[in-house]
């Protein structure tokens, strides 16, 4: 098999421009020290959440709030993300973005806290679309969160699962890569998951719930 080049990657990267705002909050996300949301990782939320027409969406992870804006901007006009993360100064900057945006306040909720103390309080089937972006050492764990509380057809995603190559060094057994390894092997396990893992940004895993 033929290796795609550095340069045709880089171009595939790249191939979608993004917006100002979604900019805004890649400048966000390394101004709080985060590294920056690939295009091409930004580009595929859009591109999943449009495909199914996302209306109910769970965000494990909010971060500066550019994944949320990408998903946003292929949802449904009446879509309501609810997004949790235990960091309150990564959410008050997802806020202000989303707000600049144009976003009425009714469609995002901001939960400030740990994600498995929160996800069971959801309800079970009742999401479109569950995207993973938090805690890696805590993956296999949300991954069997999403299935309950994803509706047939529903997708799961998956950011960061390459994890810089480490999870792919079969050598590699530092926590992360072990525990991230585990957390993709699991949705192939799970018999009610179609799944297919996108090598864009850091490795982008994407699955339907059956």
């Amino acid at each position: 098999m033929t290796a795609v080049d550095a340069r045709s990657w880089g171009f595939a990267e790249d191939f979608v421009e993004l917006d100002e705002h979604l900019i805004a909050a890649r400048e966000e996300s390394a101004a709080l020290g985060l590294p920056p949301t690939s295009a091409g990782t930004l580009s595929a939320l859009t591109f999943v959440a449009k495909a199914i027409d996302a209306r109910h969406v769970v965000e494990i992870g909010t971060g500066a709030g550019a994944c949320g804006l990408a998903l946003f901007k292929g949802m449904a006009s009446d879509g309501v993300i609810t997004s949790i993360d235990s960091e309150a100064d990564r959410q008050a900057s997802a806020r202000k973005l989303f707000t600049a945006a144009g976003l009425p306040s009714n469609r995002f909720r901001l939960i400030a806290g740990d994600a498995l103390e929160v996800l069971p309080k959801l309800r079970d089937g009742a999401y479109d679309l569950v995207l993973i972006d938090g805690d890696k050492l805590e993956y296999p764990e949300y991954v069997a969160q999403a299935l309950r509380l994803l509706r047939h057809g529903g997708v799961v995603v998956l950011n960061q699962v390459l994890w810089g190559g480490a999870v792919a060094d079969p050598d590699n057994e530092d926590d992360e890569a072990v525990i991230l390894r585990e957390a993709l092997q699991s949705v192939i396990d799970t018999e009610h998951f179609t799944a297919s893992l996108l090598p864009v940004g850091d490795g982008l895993l994407v699955a339907v719930k059956d």
